[in-house]
């Protein structure tokens, strides 16, 4: 099975349908998502709506900070953070706030486990940052390989059976081999606002008979994600990195 994995949509229509169609241009056989599907950019009802469509089809899908803060406070957010979350209140539905809240933080299914921040404490919103940081999840969870994003940053760990950690920054269209004596940290970029210094949207395809991960990147309408931004009235700063990449 191929699986797409996307994580940090944040609210980005352009970048999320252009994954969408690379993805399924590349053969997919099922959807996972990651979290973060609110925040940042123009268009959350539609992006809620995606996520439900998805999930209604069979996707598995968790719960990311931005969604969680939609209905609830938390504290951390820096003032653009939390302009956009407070507009993006306004412009959900209820029917959409409380499918965000319904999102359980983790899902685990066969040899996988989906978090959007890491597994050690899945609420406490944590960063990935480096081998610590990567340790500290696998340590937490039995399950071989662990798919999470929220730093949208792409990285690799994985822990050998004497704890023995190696990390590295994927490349583009690369097919990593899953090594089945070890346990994996899949960490994924993000769709709707990169963070690499690579303005491209990013994610990933597992493909679960190859024990093999490729992380994707795919062009999309940038200036129309910007102009949507500006003219909802939130920070111009919010449009400006979309086409730096971070």
């Amino acid at each position: 099975m191929r699986i797409a994995l996307f994580s940090d949509i944040h609210a980005n229509r352009e970048a999320f349908e252009a994954s969408l169609a690379h993805a399924r241009e590349a053969g997919i056989d099922a959807v996972a998502l990651l979290g973060d599907y609110v925040g940042y950019g123009a268009d959350p009802e539609w992006s809620v709506d995606k996520v439900i469509e998805l999930r209604s089809s069979g996707a598995a899908a968790v719960a990311g900070n931005h969604d969680v803060a939609v209905q609830a406070d938390i504290p951390g957010f820096n003032p653009v953070a939390q302009t956009t979350i407070e507009w993006t209140r306004k412009q959900l539905p209820l029917q959409a706030q409380e499918f965000l809240k319904s999102l359980p933080m983790t899902v685990e299914k066969e040899d996988r486990l989906l978090v959007h921040a890491e597994a050690s404490k899945p609420s406490a919103w944590n960063y990935v940052a480096n081998v610590e940081d990567a340790a500290r999840s696998l340590n937490a969870t039995s399950a071989a390989i662990t798919v999470c994003g929220h730093i949208h940053l792409p990285a690799i760990y994985s822990m050998s059976p004497t704890a023995k950690m190696t990390a590295f920054t994927p490349v583009t269209d690369v097919e990593i081999p899953l090594l089945p004596n070890r346990k994996w940290l899949i960490v994924l970029g993000s769709v709707g606002q990169p963070r690499d210094r690579n303005p491209m949207a990013s994610y990933a395809i597992l493909d679960t008979e190859k024990a093999a991960v490729t992380y994707r990147r795919a062009a999309y309408d940038i200036d129309t994600a910007a102009k949507k931004i500006l003219k909802a009235g939130l920070p111009p700063r919010l449009a400006e990195r979309l086409f730096e990449g971070r």
